[in-house]
C-alpha cells in the first residue's frame, strides 16, 4: 500500500516469492480515497484506530451536524478485520466507539457557546439467518423476530425495534456492551471470534437552533455496519448450524454486491447524454436481502455513505481479496444525492421568511413606481402582515415545543426511550406514580419527590401545596412526603386518612420501593425509588434474597421484609386483588361450565326417554292392529255362521237381520271397515261366551278402551 493505492499480486506457485508468467501472476493497482496498512504495528507504514478516525470518522460527524444522513460499513472476508475496525477492543476502540464519543464531545461544546438543543436516540440490532433481533432487549430463549416496514417518506424502518434516549457517551458505552454481549459469535476454523451476524448501530440526531433569527431543526440517521464475512464451508470447516449461518451470510454479502454493482451501473448511465447512448432502466434487488433493504437508502439514495474494504495478506486469500478489492473499486462509481433534512414546520417557516422579503421588496418598488399611492400597495401590505403573522405563530410555537420538553427533560432529571411500540419513561428522583380510577383518564402523571417536604393537600388550602389533588375524603392539608437523605417518609395531618399497602397509618411511615399509597377514600399512588430498587435488583441478581425466605406472617409488622417482598413481587397487593378477581372469574366459568354439563346430559336423558315413549307408542299401535284384524276375520267367521243358520232357520230370523234377532256390524258382513273394530273377540276357534250371548239375544261386549299416545 502506497498511498492510495493497493496492489497485489499472486505469488502463491513462484519459488522465493518471485512472481511467475501469466495473467494470474500479473500484479493488479486499485486506486482509492485512502489505504490503510494496519498488518503490523512495528512497520513504519501502519495506520492507528486514531488516523482511521480522523480521516473516515470526522467525515460522518460533520455529515451530522449539518443534517446529514450518514452510513459507514466494513466489507470483506471472514477474519479480514471488520469488526476491529468497527469496534476495536479494549483500549483500542474502533469507527463506532470514537464516532459516538466525538458526537458528544462536540455537543458539548457546542451547548455551552450557542442557543442550540440535541436530542440522540440509539438502537442496535443484528441481522441473524436473515432475521432482525433487537440487540438491546434481554435475550430469551425464543428470540423475537423484528419485521421490516417502509414508510412512503421515513424510507425502511424496523418495526418495534426499541430505541433509547442518551444524553452521554456513558450511556451509549453501556448500550452498546448490552448488545455487544447479546450479539451471536461463534469459533470457526478461520477465526476464534467469527461474527455470525450483520450488526447495525444506529443514532438517531437531533439538533434545534436559531440561525439567523430563523429556527432550524435538522434531523440525521447515522448507521454505523459491522458486517460479518463472506466464507467458504471447506475453510471455515463449519457444519450443522455455522454451515446455515454462514451460506445466510453469504446470501446477503451476494445481495450487497450485487446491489453495489446496480447502482455502480445507473450512475454510470445516468452520466450519458441521451445523443451518445440511450439510457436504460437498471433494477436495484434491494429486496433480495434484508442487509440490502435495511440500507436502501444509504447504499443509493439520502446518505453520504463510506465503504472499508477490509482485506488479508494472506496468499490463500488472494481470491477474495481480489473479489472485495473489485466491488470496493464498482462502488466508488456510486453517486448518491444526499439532501439535509430539515423539519416539515421548519421548511414552512424558512418558505413564509422568503415570500415577506419578496412581498416587501414588491412593496418598495410600487412605492418608488407610483409614489406612495395607498391604493396599489394596501393589498401588498395585508398579504405581508399576513405570512409575518403566520411565521410568528409557528415560530412561537416552534419554540415552546423544543424550551417546554428540554425544561421539563433536564430539571425533573428525566430521561425518555422507545421500546418497541412503547415509551419508557426513567427518572432518578423518588416519584409517586398515579393509579387513577376514572375511566376516562388517559394520561400519566409522575409527582418528584425533590429534597425536603412535599406539602399534599387541596387546592382551598391555606399555603400554597405542591401537590394538589381532587378526590373524596382530601383533607385541605392531607399529608407531607419528606426526602431526607435519599429516605422518604410519609407524616399524616391532622388524622387524615392515609394508607400503605393496606394498612392505615397515623404516626410517620417509612416508604419503600414498590409501596401502594392511598390518600382519602379513592386517590393511589405507587412510589418509586430508583436507587434503592437498583439496590435490590443487585441483591436479586447475586442470590442473596429469595422470595422463599421471606415470612409472609411478619409482613404487617415489618418493612423491611415488605420492601424485599414488593422488590420481588412489584404491586403485591393490586397483583393480589387482580388474582382475586381472576379466581373469581374462573370459578363462575367453571361453575357455568359444569352447570353446562348438567343441562347437556339432563337433555340427553330426556332424549333417551322420549325415544323409549315413541318405541312404546310403535308397539301399542302394532299391537292395536294386529287386535283389529284378528276382530276382522272373527267377525267375518260369525257372518258366514250366521249365514249358514240363516239358510236353515227360516224366514223368521230373516225379518229380524239375522240369527236370533241379532244385528251384526258392516265388517261381520263383509263391507269395507273404515273405523275402529266395533267388537273384539279373542282366539281362532268360536268363543263358548259369544255364543251365549248370540243365543239368549244379547248385543256385544263394547270394545275396550283403546290408548292413543301423542
Amino acid at each position: 500500500m502506497k498511498g492510495n493505492t493497493t496492489s497485489i499480486l499472486n505469488n502463491k506457485h513462484s519459488p522465493l516469492g518471485h512472481s511467475g508468467e501469466g495473467p494470474n501472476n500479473e500484479e493488479k493497482t486499485f486506486t482509492f480515497d485512502y489505504s490503510f496498512d494496519s498488518t503490523d504495528s512495528r512497520s513504519p507504514n501502519f495506520v492507528t484506530q486514531e488516523r482511521v478516525f480522523q480521516d473516515l470518522g470526522c467525515d460522518v460527524l460533520k455529515a451530522a451536524f449539518e443534517g446529514y444522513n450518514a452510513c459507514i460499513f466494513a466489507y470483506g472476508q471472514t477474519g479480514s478485520g471488520k469488526s476491529y475496525t468497527m469496534m476495536g477492543h479494549k483500549g483500542d476502540a474502533g469507527l463506532i466507539p470514537r464516532i459516538c464519543e466525538g458526537l458528544f464531545c462536540q455537543i458539548s461544546e457546542k451547548s455551552q457557546s450557542d442557543a442550540v438543543s440535541f436530542h440522540t436516540e440509539v438502537s442496535y440490532l443484528e441481522i441473524h439467518n436473515e432475521r432482525v433481533q433487537d440487540l438491546l432487549q434481554k435475550k430469551s430463549t425464543e428470540s423475537r423476530c423484528l419485521r421490516v416496514r417502509e414508510h412512503p417518506k421515513d424510507g425502511t424502518y424496523v418495526e418495534d425495534l426499541s430505541k433509547h434516549l442518551v444524553n452521554n457517551y456513558s450511556d451509549v458505552e453501556e448500550l452498546m456492551n448490552m448488545g455487544n454481549t447479546n450479539r451471536t459469535i461463534a469459533s470457526t476454523g478461520m477465526n476464534d471470534v467469527s461474527s455470525r451476524s450483520h450488526a447495525i448501530f444506529t443514532i438517531n440526531f437531533t439538533q434545534a437552533l436559531f440561525d439567523a433569527e430563523l429556527p432550524c431543526e435538522t434531523l440525521s440517521k447515522l448507521h454505523l455496519v459491522d458486517l460479518a464475512g463472506s466464507e467458504r464451508a471447506n475453510s471455515t470447516q463449519s457444519t450443522g448450524a455455522r454451515l446455515k449461518e454462514g451460506a445466510n451470510i453469504n446470501r446477503s454479502l451476494v445481495t450487497l454486491g450485487s446491489v453495489i454493482s446496480a447502482l455502480a451501473d445507473r450512475s454510470e448511465n445516468s452520466q450519458l447524454t441521451s445523443t451518445t447512448k440511450r439510457k436504460k432502466l437498471v433494477f436495484i434487488p434491494y429486496r433480495d436481502s434484508v442487509l440490502t433493504w435495511l440500507l436502501k437508502d444509504s447504499l443509493g439514495g439520502n446518505s453520504k455513505t463510506i465503504m472499508i474494504a477490509a482485506i488479508s495478506p494472506a496468499h490463500v486469500n488472494y481470491g477474495e481479496t481480489l473479489s472485495t478489492l473489485r466491488y470496493a473499486c464498482r462502488a466508488k462509481n456510486i453517486v448518491n444525492t444526499p439532501t439535509v433534512n430539515e423539519n416539515s414546520s421548519v421548511k414552512v417557516i424558512k418558505e413564509l421568511q422568503e415570500e415577506i422579503t419578496r412581498l416587501r421588496g414588491l412593496v418598495e418598488q410600487i412605492n418608488q413606481v407610483y409614489h406612495g399611492d395607498l391604493s396599489s400597495t394596501q393589498k401588498v401590505e395585508a398579504k405581508l402582515h399576513e405570512s409575518e403573522a403566520k411565521v410568528h405563530a409557528l415560530t412561537k410555537e416552534w419554540t415552546n415545543k423544543w424550551g417546554e420538553t428540554q425544561n421539563i427533560l433536564k430539571e425533573e432529571t428525566l430521561a425518555l426511550r422507545k421500546e418497541g411500540s412503547g415509551v419508557v419513561l426513567d427518572s432518578q428522583l423518588p416519584h409517586l406514580i398515579g393509579i387513577d380510577e376514572d375511566l376516562l383518564s388517559t394520561g400519566i402523571i409522575l409527582f418528584h419527590l425533590k429534597e425536603g417536604r412535599t406539602l399534599v393537600g387541596r387546592e382551598e388550602a391555606s399555603s400554597p401545596q405542591d401537590i394538589v389533588l381532587h378526590g373524596p375524603g382530601l383533607q385541605n392539608e392531607h399529608c407531607v412526603l419528606e426526602n431526607q437523605a435519599g429516605s422518604v417518609t410519609l407524616i399524616p395531618l391532622n388524622g387524615a386518612l392515609c394508607s400503605v399497602n393496606g394498612t392505615e397509618v397515623s404516626q410517620s411511615w417509612q416508604l419503600t420501593q414498590g409501596a401502594l399509597i392511598q390518600l382519602g377514600r379513592g386517590t393511589m399512588f405507587r412510589f418509586n425509588h430508583p436507587t434503592e430498587a437498583a439496590q435490590l435488583r443487585e441483591k436479586r441478581k447475586s442470590g442473596l434474597l429469595s422470595i422463599f425466605n421471606l415470612s409472609m406472617t411478619d409482613l404487617s409488622g415489618s418493612t423491611e421484609n415488605l420492601a424485599k417482598v414488593m422488590m420481588l413481587n412489584p404491586g403485591m397487593e393490586l397483583e393480589k386483588h387482580q388474582q382475586e378477581q381472576l379466581e373469581k372469574l374462573e370459578n363462575q366459568r367453571r361453575h357455568m361450565q359444569e352447570a353446562k354439563e348438567r343441562q347437556e346430559k339432563e337433555e340427553n336423558e330426556l332424549e333417551r326417554q322420549l325415544q323409549g315413549v315413541e318405541a312404546q307408542h310403535k308397539e301399542w299401535q302394532e299391537v292395536q292392529e294386529s287386535l283389529y284384524r284378528r276382530n276382522q276375520d272373527v267377525e267375518r267367521r260369525l257372518w258366514k255362521l250366521l249365514q249358514k243358520r240363516k239358510a236353515f232357520g227360516g224366514e223368521d230370523d230373516q225379518e229380524r237381520g239375522g240369527p236370533d234377532g241379532l244385528t251384526y256390524s258392516p265388517a261381520a258382513r263383509g263391507d269395507k271397515f273404515n273405523g275402529p273394530a266395533e267388537s273384539v273377540c279373542t282366539g281362532g276357534e268360536p268363543d263358548p261366551l259369544l255364543a251365549k250371548y248370540l243365543k239368549d239375544g244379547a248385543s256385544l261386549p263394547p270394545p275396550p278402551p283403546v290408548c292413543h299416545l301423542a
